[in-house]
C-alpha cells in the first residue's frame, strides 16, 4: 500500500488530464470521441536474491580466503484493463444533460459560481451562453456573462447560496439571493436588483427553484435552466482554444468563439505549437501540432479540475467501470 496507492492515484489523475485535453482538442476538429475507463490494475512484482560464500582454509601466503557471490533482480510488470463506454452507459454519462441538482450544489463547496455556470449552463432565465454549434447566435448573450459576474460578486459577499433538498423521489435546488446579513451595501443592493431583473423573478422573494427547461415552460417562482451534457461541455471548451490559423483557413476546424459580455479569456487556455515547453501541466499531440496547458496558469488548471470532477459525477451510476486495483503481496 505504501509503495503503490499514492503513485497509482497520481498516475490515473495524470492520465485523466491528458484524456480530457485530447478530447477537447479532438472535438475542435470534429473527431469522434471515445471514452476509455480503467477497470482493473494488476501489479505484478518479482524480487529474487541469491548469494553464496566459499571459505578457503588451506595454507597460503595470504592466509584464509573468502569468496562471496550473489545476484539480485527486481521486475514490475503492471497490467491495465481498459473498458470503452458504450450504449446506455455512454448516453447516460456523456450525452444526457447534467441535472441542475448535480451541478449547482457544487457552488456550496467553494467552486466559483461564474466558472461553474460558464462550463455547465447553456441558458438560464432565457439568457444564452456561447456555443460552438449555435450558428449566428453562437457567441451567446452579453447579459448571460453579466449575470455570471454579478452572481460571483454576490457569492463572495455571502448574498448568494444554493440550497439542496433531497426527498424520496424529488431533488430540489434553490438559488438564494439576498439572504445574507443586513444591512447590505449599496453595491450589493444594486447587484441583487440587477440579478433579479436579468432572471425575470420577483423582488419580494429570496429563494428561486432551479428547474430544467426553457423560459416559457416553467411557472413563476422558478428559474429555468438548460444544462449541458459532458460531450457539449468538452465541445464548447474546445471552441474557445487557439488552433493554428492554417487549420481554420483549410476548413478542418471552425473559427474560435468570440468573447463577449466583458469576458477576457477562455475557460481553459490551451496553447499550440510545434514543440511544447518542458514544464507544462498537461500536453498532447494532435496532427502536426502539440497542445498544452501552462503549469503557471492556475485558472486553467482549476477549470480542468472542475471538468474532471463533473465527469466523475456523471459516471457515478456506472458501477461496472469502477477501477479495481489488485496488488499481490506475497
Amino acid at each position: 500500500m505504501k509503495a503503490d496507492q499514492v503513485d497509482y492515484a497520481r498516475a490515473l489523475g495524470e492520465a485523466k488530464k491528458r484524456e480530457i485535453l485530447a478530447m477537447i482538442v479532438g472535438l475542435r476538429y470534429a473527431d469522434t470521441p471515445a471514452f476509455l475507463n480503467v477497470t482493473q490494475i494488476i501489479a505484478s512484482y518479482t524480487f529474487d536474491a541469491t548469494g553464496t560464500a566459499t571459505l578457503n582454509s588451506l595454507p597460503n601466503p595470504g592466509g584464509p580466503n573468502v569468496l562471496a557471490t550473489g545476484t539480485l533482480s527486481y521486475s514490475n510488470h503492471p497490467t491495465f484493463t481498459f473498458t470503452p463506454t458504450t450504449g446506455q452507459d455512454y448516453a447516460r454519462a456523456y450525452i444526457h444533460p447534467l441535472a441542475p441538482a448535480l451541478i449547482f450544489p457544487l457552488a456550496s463547496t467553494g467552486i466559483p459560481i461564474d466558472l461553474l455556470m460558464r462550463i455547465t449552463v447553456q441558458s438560464i432565465g432565457g439568457l444564452r451562453n456561447a456555443t460552438m454549434l449555435g450558428g449566428p447566435t453562437g457567441d451567446g448573450m452579453p447579459e448571460f456573462f453579466e449575470l455570471l459576474h454579478i452572481l460571483r460578486r454576490l457569492q463572495l459577499a455571502g448574498e448568494m447560496a444554493v440550497q439542496y433538498m433531497h426527498g424520496n423521489s424529488v431533488e430540489q435546488v434553490t438559488l438564494l439571493m439576498g439572504s445574507g446579513q443586513s444591512p447590505k451595501s449599496a453595491a450589493e443592493e444594486k447587484d441583487l436588483a440587477r440579478a433579479r431583473a436579468l432572471l425575470k423573478v420577483a423582488e419580494q422573494s429570496t429563494g428561486y427553484e432551479l428547474v430544467y427547461g426553457q423560459s416559457a415552460t416553467v411557472p413563476g417562482g422558478q428559474i429555468p435552466v438548460e444544462t449541458r451534457s459532458i460531450l457539449a461541455i468538452l465541445t464548447d471548451l474546445g471552441a474557445e482554444i487557439s488552433v493554428p490559423p492554417d487549420d481554420i483557413q483549410a476548413g478542418t476546424t471552425k473559427s474560435t468563439l468570440a468573447l463577449i459580455g466583458g469576458e477576457t479569456r477562455p475557460v481553459i487556455i490551451v496553447h499550440s505549437g510545434r514543440k511544447p515547453p518542458s514544464d507544462v501541466y498537461a500536453e498532447i499531440g494532435h496532427r502536426a501540432s502539440h497542445y498544452w496547458i501552462e503549469d503557471d496558469d492556475f485558472d486553467s488548471k482549476y477549470a480542468l479540475t472542475v471538468v474532471q470532477s463533473l465527469m466523475a459525477l456523471a459516471e457515478v451510476g456506472d458501477r461496472s467501470h469502477a477501477p479495481i486495483v489488485t496488488v499481490p503481496v506475497n
